[in-house]
């Protein structure tokens, strides 16, 4: 028999050893090494979901006509908790007993602890702002409630517009919707041309039955703040209501969940998340698809999605929920293509919150993701035809839900966010 040439002898040889070996040949790819180069493949680099640090504030996104300063942000954050402002209640009794940071709980991940948020007309907060409840001198009507869950002020400087329906904004996402400015009401606020942030902030000031009295700043150590944040302006200009709202939104802007272990971790320290939360985020930016909508340092999103949630609803909702408010986008651009769209909201420092959805209709990070894996709408109002593309069912396994709900709840919770020590001393007593 004639022998083998050498290259076919070769190959046969190598096809050999390559079938015989071992399975303990095989070298399994690092979970931190598959996340990362999916997020190289989806952004470039891990750089491009770093939070800037807080006192960085070259950084952190700002409005043109707002530039963020220290003296600013030392300005707004007093304000914020300021119940001093507190001077336009409905009733006597409510005089100087709320201030922004009623509805926006630091231990409640900057928004509110119970279903639906209350200004004017709660008393109380508890650890974790669950405990604030109707004054039972309050009648429904004269409180100070939000139509809507009260949505978070973390990684507000990654959103132009606020608020789920986006009405607030006069400028980028908001380009085109002049016509539902409507003169007479807080969305003519948009004309002023500021960013979402600044222009709720203004608008929410008379919202809320807040004043900024020019005696009241002119008397107090309040002048010393707004003459160092806003340097060089005549009293007249100086002490009023448009320079303290963009003084609070220069704080707001710079609560930024940048010590959560993803974020440590993005930073390079492998060692901030334990294999689940790794796993948890790898599956969050790949097969669960959550990155399709939560993208971007603040993991939230500029566009609006009908997902089929309910409404607030149930016997600790007060007042009527309106139809505009129902028909989130729609009910602000007025057009029908937009009707049940809410905006994407940021997904830091969910620990500690008591209700998920627009109307609050999930108690737990884990109901959320079970729902958008089932992509059954529970709103029975909200047409099929409405819902979004993305709302599609995922098939993923209980085990991957789980993963995905720790990295949600562990790996983006940042517990030095809550120690504000502002925040501790106004909020965290009953």
């Amino acid at each position: 028999m004639k022998s083998l040439s050498w290259p076919l002898a070769l190959l046969l040889t190598l096809l050999f050893l390559t079938s015989c070996a071992s399975d303990d040949d095989y070298v399994q790819v690092p979970s931190q090494t598959l996340l990362e180069d999916r997020l190289i493949e989806l952004y470039g680099s891990k750089a491009a979901l770093i939070l800037p640090t807080t006192n960085d504030l070259s950084l952190i996104p700002s409005d043109f006509n707002n530039p963020i300063t220290e003296e600013k942000v030392a300005l707004g954050k007093l304000l914020f908790h300021e119940t001093g402002l507190a001077t336009n209640p409905n009733m006597e009794g409510g005089m100087n007993t709320y201030s922004c940071a009623s509805c926006h709980h630091a231990d409640a991940g900057f928004q509110s602890g119970i279903i639906q948020g209350i200004g004017e007309g709660g008393t109380g907060f508890g650890l974790h702002g669950e405990g604030r409840i109707k004054d039972a001198l309050y009648q429904d009507a004269d409180l100070d409630v939000q139509p809507i869950r009260s949505p978070s002020v973390l990684n507000v400087a990654y959103q132009d517009v606020m608020l789920w329906n986006g009405q607030f904004g006069g400028v980028g996402t908001n380009e085109g919707t002049e016509a539902g400015w409507t003169v007479g009401t807080p969305k003519e606020t948009n004309t002023l041309g500021f960013e979402g942030v600044e222009t709720q902030a203004i608008a929410g000031i008379d919202v809320h039955r807040l004043v900024i009295d020019y005696d009241f700043i002119f008397n107090s150590e309040y002048k010393v703040l707004f003459d160092a944040a806003f340097p060089g302006t005549e009293p007249e200009e100086c002490y009023t209501k448009i320079n303290a709202a963009l003084a609070i939104a220069a704080y707001e802007r710079t609560l930024l969940p940048n010590q959560a272990p993803f974020q440590r971790w993005l930073n390079g320290d492998e060692a901030a998340m334990d294999a689940d939360q790794i796993e948890g985020a790898r599956l969050f930016f790949d097969e669960a698809k959550c990155f399709t909508c939560h993208s971007g340092p603040g993991l939230n999103g500029m566009d609006f999605h009908a997902l089929g949630m309910k409404d607030l609803e149930g016997e600790n909702v007060f007042n009527a929920i309106d139809d505009a408010t129902k028909r989130g986008r729609g009910g602000f651009t007025g057009n029908p293509e937009d009707d049940y769209k809410f905006k994407t909201p940021q997904l830091y420092n969910l620990k500690d919150v008591g209700f998920f959805g627009h109307g609050g209709s999930f108690q737990t990070v884990r109901d959320v993701v079970v729902y958008k894996n089932n992509a059954v709408k529970e709103n029975t109002n909200v047409p099929e035809v409405a819902l979004s593309s993305e709302f599609t069912p995922l098939n993923l396994t209980e085990d991957q839900i789980d993963l995905i709900t720790l990295f949600l709840k562990a790996a983006l919770y940042d517990n030095k966010q809550n120690a504000d020590a502002q925040s501790s001393a106004d909020m965290g007593c009953n």
